[in-house]
């Protein structure tokens, strides 16, 4: 006889839920809905992102095959992949959005005096993007090549933690440079950037902001150095 929660159970416990359902509320997530609620919803998909399910009726299968537990992973509603397809689709994401910027709110103190092989007393981010290749005849709005679609996942990352402090999804066809204007630059902080960030313009926005970057030079960078500096290159410094 089961006599405790289940591990899933126990991992959703860190769930904010109040601030959960203040988002459900604020974009009015179960508006008309009878039975499978925005957290059933994301109890859902949660259990497939921890289980590596690739399908929704990979999902379907998996939870139904202990549908007599459900009620102890916290589920209520009943679990079939069309109403969990009219959920992804028709909910609004932002519900989710603000989750994540709630956890993040959470985790980053507790993370804040580790030490991440550096030592610095500034904040230090790690900028970059990724793309997620998505399927063109499903998502023929995502197109950025002639064969391709996909999004691009733009990721502010605390080194510190290694915990997200910026995330945003863009169409892959739009240049990560322009992510740099959607940027809220920490006083003293420093920014590590990929080449692709290279416009001088928006890096002396963080200049402005009193903030410091790293960046990559392009191959085709051309430059003249003003002034340059002794350095000990025993330290893997090569120039200054």
């Amino acid at each position: 006889m089961h006599l405790g929660k289940t591990v899933f159970a126990q991992l959703m416990d860190f769930i904010p839920v109040r601030e959960f359902r203040r988002a459900v509320a604020r974009y009015q997530g179960n508006r008309k809905v009878r039975r499978f609620s925005c957290w059933d919803q994301f109890l859902a998909m949660a259990f497939a992102q921890l289980t590596y399910r690739g399908s929704l009726r990979d999902i379907e299968t998996c939870l139904r095959a202990f549908e007599s537990r459900l009620y102890h992973l916290g589920i209520r509603g009943q679990i079939s992949r069309s109403t969990l397809a009219d959920a992804n689709e028709r909910r609004d994401f932002r519900i989710y959005a603000d989750l994540a910027r709630d956890l993040i709110a959470i985790s980053r103190p507790l993370y804040a005096g580790e030490d991440f092989g550096v030592d610095l007393e500034q904040t230090v981010y790690a900028f970059d993007c990724t793309i997620i290749e998505l399927c063109l005849s499903l998502c023929p709005w995502a197109r950025y090549r002639a064969y391709h679609a996909g999004v691009k996942v733009h990721t502010l990352l605390d080194l510190e933690g290694n915990i997200p402090a910026f995330i945003t999804v863009k169409p892959a066809k739009i240049h990560e440079i322009h992510l740099l204007d959607e940027l809220l630059p920490e006083p003293s902080s420093i920014y590590l950037l990929d080449r692709w960030y290279l416009d001088f313009a928006r890096l002396y926005h963080l200049h402005q902001a009193l903030a410091f970057f790293v960046i990559r030079s392009r191959r085709s960078f051309s430059f003249h150095r003003l002034t340059a500096r002794p350095v000990d290159k025993l330290t893997g410094l090569r120039c200054d």
